[in-house]
């Protein structure tokens, strides 16, 4: 069983991972991130995940929910809730950014209705995987 931080028991790899999150990375160039509308929340932390910005338009009548996108004009980034890459290999060509740093000039290309930014990590997987090709991890035979 894991321990809070300061209570004197062992801290399980879960929370140590969360830790590790929670402290700010460093952005190339700065610590910038991608933000979130005015009037936004996010309770659940805030990654993102890239993709190349032909895909984009593939991708977005697959979600049953779109949540802040936003392009850079080689890539679009969907903001999805912080650990949404735990135990899960997200398909090439994505990329999975832990704290949404922001590299280089993004502009918000989609706002959600209401205050939660994040696009459903899941039906985004899937979304990917039907456009690339890929197999979802879960679907893949074991290798004995």
């Amino acid at each position: 069983m894991s321990g809070a931080p300061g209570s004197g028991r062992p801290l399980g790899l879960d929370t140590l991972v969360r830790l590790q999150r929670g402290r700010p990375a460093a952005a190339p160039g700065g610590d910038r991130r991608l933000l979130v509308p005015e009037g936004m929340t996010t309770p659940l932390g805030c990654d993102a995940v890239a993709v190349p910005a032909r895909l984009g338009p593939l991708v977005v009548p697959r979600l049953p929910r779109v949540g802040c996108v936003y392009a850079d004009g080689t890539r679009w980034w969907w903001i999805v809730p912080s650990d949404s890459d735990y135990a899960l290999s997200w398909p090439a060509p994505a990329h999975y950014s832990a704290g949404a740093p922001l590299v280089g000039a993004a502009r918000l290309i989609h706002r959600p209705e209401g205050t939660v930014p994040y696009t459903p990590p899941i039906p985004l997987y899937l979304a990917l995987c039907r456009v690339t090709g890929t197999t979802p991890e879960w679907s893949r035979p074991l290798s004995a």
